[in-house]
């Protein structure tokens, strides 16, 4: 009996070969009208070209820097302000007549006359309090755009490990399906031989079939990954990733720190108290009476009785609020509201960020626990595989057992790939959290 068990195992590792070497020379199987859709592969970026690509090519990262120089215009228009300003006026006058009077033309029936307008600010603290409040909305439009493209970075390197775990699951699922193909192969020749059943061969297509199905539903998905990753760096295309190597984790109590120094939007919250305190502080210029020094050379042809040919006039303009309808009052009060606003956003913000350093650190410690667990099942899963198929060749058991050997395989290398791309992610959503991850400086 062991005998003719050996005669047919080696029966159906010689029909396996036949087969293997008749595929080689068939053309490759089409799958459907867009097989070849796809011929080139895209091209592969490193993970800091990834992120630097999208935190200057992005369309948001753009619109962030035209916001910051929309800030930088603002400054200027208030600065104008209480800046000194020139003013040039030409006036050309035709009468129906000339004006007389006691027989002398005291106005000509045509009149020209010109001036210029010097006009300084000597005292404008309203003016100097609303260039001050434009400066710091200036800054804070920098720190904004900065945290825009913090957040670019965050999804670009999230895209980029994703493309890595699919590409993983990609070659498990590529694998288990190359392994159900032998599976059946050998099913087959069993059958052919006269010592197998149709039964097994049914069971081995179907695992097959399966397998093929994953794999094409895993090639559609890393396909979305990368042209996820390509809208992001702003390609006309995708993009896929090379390995990575991340930074090492920083401990609880550093990342917490770093948080509230670097992490750009817990910064841009406490620039925003700051500005919002200096505003409410500085109503009281509101109040503050204004000096303008007013410098007028002028040109007058022809001459009146009050106005020579050419000449100049000088003034002071002493400029007195006493009442404008309560419209003062109203700014004092929404400038306290918005530092009372700007106190609660920071407080939330500091209690969020801490929360998500907290929770990434417990997910580092976890996953990296959990990366190793997924990969001593995964590896014990392939023993098991491998043992099972050696005792489904020598007749000891049915294929129903090396199935479910494949699928346990299958879905314990999946577990170990999802548990890798965990273990990344959660690291970069610490080093994130903690301000580290991007270097913005």
């Amino acid at each position: 009996m062991r005998e003719r068990t050996m005669i047919v195992v080696l029966a159906a590792v010689l029909a396996i070969a036949a087969r293997a070497n008749a595929q080689e020379q068939l053309p490759p199987r089409q799958v459907g009208p867009q097989q070849d859709a796809r011929s080139v592969a895209p091209p592969k970026i490193g993970f800091d070209e990834a992120v630097k690509r999208a935190t200057t090519r992005n369309v948001m990262a753009r619109v962030a820097d035209q916001e910051v120089r929309r800030a930088e215009a603002l400054v200027e228009q208030v600065r104008a302000e209480w800046l000194p300003t020139l003013r040039a006026n030409g006036v050309y006058t035709r009468l129906d007549q000339d004006r007389v009077l006691n027989g002398r033309t005291i106005q000509g029936i045509d009149s020209v006359s010109a001036n210029l307008v010097l006009n300084v600010p000597l005292l404008a603290p309203s003016a100097w309090a609303e260039s001050g409040r434009a400066k710091s909305d200036r800054e804070y439009a920098k720190l904004s755009a900065a945290d825009v493209r913090r957040q670019l970075a965050l999804s670009t390197g999230r895209a980029y490990l994703t493309i890595i775990a699919q590409r993983r699951i990609l070659e498990t699922s590529i694998q288990a399906r190359d392994t159900a193909r032998a599976h059946e192969e050998f099913s087959k020749a069993r059958l052919e031989g006269g010592v197998g059943n149709r039964l097994d061969a049914v069971r081995a297509g179907q695992e097959r079939a399966t397998a093929e199905t994953r794999v094409f539903n895993q090639t559609i998905a890393l396909y979305r990954a990368q042209e996820a990753l390509g809208v992001l760096a702003a390609e006309n295309g995708p993009l896929d990733a090379a390995d990575v190597n991340l930074s090492e984790a920083p401990t609880l109590t550093a990342a917490l720190g770093e948080m509230e120094r670097v992490r750009t939007d817990v910064v841009a919250a406490r620039q925003r108290v700051d500005a919002t305190r200096r505003s409410s502080r500085d109503s009281y210029a509101d109040y503050l009476p204004m000096l303008d020094a007013v410098a007028q050379p002028f040109y007058q042809n022809p001459a009146t009785l009050t106005l020579p040919t050419t000449g100049w006039q000088a003034q002071l303009v002493l400029r007195i609020p006493l009442y404008d309808g309560g419209l003062r009052y109203g700014l004092e009060h929404e400038r306290e509201a918005l530092f009372a606003e700007s106190k609660a956003k920071l407080e939330g913000q500091l209690r969020q960020a801490r929360s998500e350093v907290r929770v990434a650190f417990e997910a580092v410690q976890r996953t990296d626990e959990a990366l190793v667990r997924a990969r001593e099942a995964s590896a014990l899963a392939e023993e098991s595989l491998q043992l099972s198929q050696l005792a489904y060749r020598a007749g000891a058991t049915s294929n129903i057992e090396v199935v479910d050997a494949e699928r346990r395989a299958r879905d314990a290398e999946t577990e170990a790939a999802i548990a890798e791309d965990s273990a990344r992610q959660a690291r970069l959503d610490l080093l994130a959290a903690s301000g580290r991850f991007p270097d913005l400086r």
